[in-house]
């Protein structure tokens, strides 16, 4: 009976609301830029939500958790199907650490390498296919432009 109950609220329960959205572009070590659109996710249930129960997501698309004011974080991959990237991004825009191949549902913690603004969640092997590492900068309404 709690079963059915559970499922009946899941079913009639409002959708998520829809983030605000962002472009982001990444200028790896070698100049080349990358572009992506993505959702951003601000608030703590926004965060709590992220990527969770997705099928899919388009090959220049993400998600981008903003934590203002820089902190520590950790993710894990809890309810998250796909398997992701993880761009950890300073409080200057500049690529803090990546996290290759997070694997789907795995609730092992996956900490930033020390305090972001925030976390760029792409599908798995992006980062690695585009060259993205540390000391690359980012630029979007939280960073500023790239450098041109």
């Amino acid at each position: 009976m709690a079963l059915l109950a559970a499922a009946a609220f899941a079913l009639l329960a409002p959708p998520a609301a829809a983030m605000d959205t962002d472009t982001l572009v990444i200028q790896t070590g070698n100049g080349a830029r990358h572009r992506f659109e993505v959702e951003v996710a601000r608030t703590p249930e926004e965060h709590e939500r992220g990527l969770m129960f997705r099928d899919a997501m388009a090959a220049d698309h993400g998600m981008l958790f903003d934590f203002a004011p820089p902190q520590r974080v950790a993710f894990w991959m809890k309810n998250t199907k796909l398997p992701l990237d993880m761009v950890f991004i300073g409080d200057d825009g500049r690529v803090a650490g990546v996290t290759a191949d997070a694997v789907p549902y795995s609730e092992e913690p996956i900490p930033s390498p020390g305090p972001v603004r925030a976390v760029l969640e792409l599908n798995a092997g992006t980062g690695r296919r585009l060259g993205i590492r540390p000391g690359d900068k980012v630029g979007g309404s939280i960073f500023g432009p790239p450098p041109s």
